[in-house]
């Protein structure tokens, strides 16, 4: 087969996939949102339930709905009938899915379902089909054609319902109010869950911190600055914190003091009001500080007392220093 032949007929693939997801948009009607409601309401658990490749996306469906802090779980209709009904209770809610609606395995199950006073949602092609009368709600995903050259294979078909599981997640989000921490406590592993969750001292460098004292002479600051590799030199006097000079300030106050610089004090060119964040902060809020105020790195210290004066601790003590690299998302945590 032709190369050009074969990516024209992965184009045609993806184009009907495509536009049998755009068709499901105006099928977001009452029903969709009874959907929606029931899922949001449930007190018990959402049991998606299907065979064969409606059963594989039903169970991706299961995962996205408990990754957003609402239970659910696949369960084959076919391990039902060998024992694992018992995990279905009368406050449970079932999502049954099969394209034809008439899946046999699923439909000897569903008056198992019904027995138990368990309410229905269905998602199937075809709203006169068996599965659609047995449910509560009926959800229609049905496509002109499948994707395959043969319009056998399940395509379009498989993508349409997975992208209309996927919809009913993104509505649940909106209508829970579901916010990106509640995501982070779910996905404690992640990456995001890892930033949203990590705190500031989890991740603050705390070695060869570059202190300087007031008094130190800049000739001396500036091997300081440069030996702590973070850009800038954390000014102390009686171990607590008092100002902050940059790699920027430098070179501005060799430009501007020409022959003197070298004998310059620190204190002639530190900044006063050095940006500060506790330890015990979350990352996120330190990543918000710094793109707030413009600024790359802000000096983590201890919180004996949490008094804030203009934005500052008092005689805050400094334990170490936190940069917008590191609240990046893919930035490696602990250094």
């Amino acid at each position: 087969m032709e190369a050009e032949q074969i990516i024209k007929r992965a184009t045609e693939c993806l184009q009907a996939e495509a536009k049998a997801v755009e068709a499901l948009i105006p099928r977001l009607n009452a029903d969709f949102l009874r959907a929606v409601d029931a899922i949001r309401n449930c007190k018990g658990k959402i049991v998606v339930t299907g065979v064969g490749k409606s059963g594989h996306v039903g169970s991706k469906i299961a995962a996205t709905l408990a990754s957003i802090g609402t239970p659910a779980f696949f369960l084959n209709p076919l391990d039902a009938y060998h024992g694992d009904l018992g995990m279905l209770s009368e406050n449970d809610l079932v999502i049954a899915i099969s394209y034809s609606g008439m899946t046999d395995e699923l439909l000897r199950f569903l008056p198992l379902v019904q027995a138990k006073h368990i309410p229905i949602i269905a998602m199937s092609s075809n709203e006169d089909s068996l599965l659609a009368r047995c449910a509560d709600i009926h959800l229609n995903i049905a496509v002109e054609r499948e994707a395959d050259p043969l319009n056998l294979v399940p395509t379009s078909s498989t993508t349409a319902t997975l992208a209309l599981g996927d919809a009913l997640a993104c509505a649940l989000i909106e209508a829970k109010h579901f916010q990106p921490t509640d995501f982070a406590r779910l996905h404690p592993g992640g990456d995001l869950g890892k930033r949203l969750l990590a705190k500031v001292e989890d991740i603050m460098f705390t070695d060869n911190l570059p202190f300087l004292n007031p008094d130190t002479k800049l000739a001396e600051a500036i091997e300081i600055v440069t030996n702590g590799k973070l850009g800038i030199g954390i000014v102390i006097e009686k171990d607590a914190l008092i100002g902050i000079i940059t790699d920027g300030d430098i070179r501005r106050a060799m430009q501007r003091l020409g022959q003197s610089f070298f004998a310059t004090p620190v204190s002639a060119i530190m900044s006063k009001s050095p940006k500060t964040i506790s330890r015990s902060a979350k990352i996120v809020e330190a990543g918000e500080k710094m793109n707030h105020h413009s600024i790359h790195t802000l000096i983590v210290v201890d919180e004996p007392n949490d008094q804030m004066v203009n934005d500052k601790m008092v005689n805050p003590h400094v334990v170490g220093v936190i940069d917008s690299f590191s609240c990046l998302p893919g930035t490696r945590f602990y250094h």
